[in-house]
Order: C-alpha cells, then sequence, then structure tokens
C-alpha cells in the first residue's frame, strides 16, 4: 500500500470534497508543503493513469498534520515551520499514530477500530506499534494491519461496509 492509496482511502473515510482535502495540506502552520487542487488530484490518480504523481512522504505528513490540526485544533504554542525534506521518511508506524492523535483514539477505541476492519489484535500487539524503533518488543506496522485500520474507521465514519 503506497501513500497515493492510503491518501485515497483517508480522503474517502473523512468523506472529505477534494477542495476540503486540499485544504488539509496548508492547517498546520507546521507544515511548508503547498498543494493545489490539481496537484491532488494527480496524487488521487491510479498508478497506470498518465497523470499520476507519486504522494511524497512529506506531503502525506502535511495532509495528516493538517487532519490533526482539523479534528483537535492547534497545538500551543504553535510549532514552527520546518520544512521536511523530500527524502523524509513516514513509517506505517507513524501514519497510523497521526490517525490515532487526530481521532483521540484510545487503546480500545484503536483495538475496536480495527476489529470493525476485520483485524484482531492484542492490547500488547497494538502497544508495539506505537514503541520506538529502538525497542525490543518494536513491531512494524504492516500494510494490512493500516489498511483494516482506515478500513474500520471507515465504517466508523459513514456507516458503511467497505471492500478491503
Amino acid at each position: 500500500m503506497n501513500n497515493n492509496d492510503i491518501l485515497r482511502r483517508l480522503r474517502f473515510a473523512f468523506d472529505f470534497s477534494n477542495k476540503d482535502a486540499v485544504a488539509l495540506f496548508n492547517l498546520d502552520p507546521g507544515s511548508t508543503r503547498d498543494m493545489n487542487q490539481a496537484q491532488f488530484l494527480k496524487r488521487l490518480a491510479k498508478d497506470d493513469d498518465d497523470d499520476f504523481v507519486e504522494c511524497l512522504d512529506a506531503e502525506l505528513a502535511a495532509f495528516l498534520d493538517g487532519l490533526i490540526v482539523l479534528k483537535r485544533g492547534l497545538r500551543e504554542p504553535a510549532p514552527a515551520p520546518a520544512s521536511k525534506p523530500d527524502d523524509f521518511r513516514l513509517s506505517k508506524n507513524d501514519i497510523l499514530k497521526k490517525l490515532r492523535i487526530a481521532m483521540t483514539f484510545q487503546e480500545q477505541d484503536m483495538l475496536n477500530t480495527l476489529e470493525q476492519g476485520g483485524t484482531s489484535l492484542s492490547k500488547s500487539e497494538l502497544g508495539a506499534l506505537f514503541r520506538s524503533p529502538s525497542h525490543k518488543h518494536y513491531r512494524a506496522c504492516g500494510n494490512q494491519v493500516l489498511r483494516n485500520f482506515i478500513k474500520g474507521l471507515t465504517v466508523q465514519l459513514r456507516g458503511e461496509s467497505v471492500k478491503a
């Protein structure tokens, strides 16, 4: 699952219009990524389309940071803008963590959402996803876990079943 897939699935889950989704890129004052509607549509295009443009990790991070600001408000004090280089890496664990923050989910909320998406994890397995990569019990988040979390989120937010 690449960043473009994640962006498409999140846009659908939250039922954002293109205009609303583009606005998220600029909501976080700490973000320096700028996106217009034409650029955004190229990131929503399928991989085999002629106008497809790969969504960079820094762009997806800006979108998720904007989602956090939309759902929770700005942090006080607001962070100074920090440019993320094009080689910035955003792991699936980071994506899951940002979604957890945006939705203000506690452990049980996360487990319920994963369950609705078709994945059953124990509390310790879930905790391992949020540990530091240097921790001995750290576990990398796989595509299926992230896909099913977004699927469960879609079921919660839109009240409908979706294909994996």
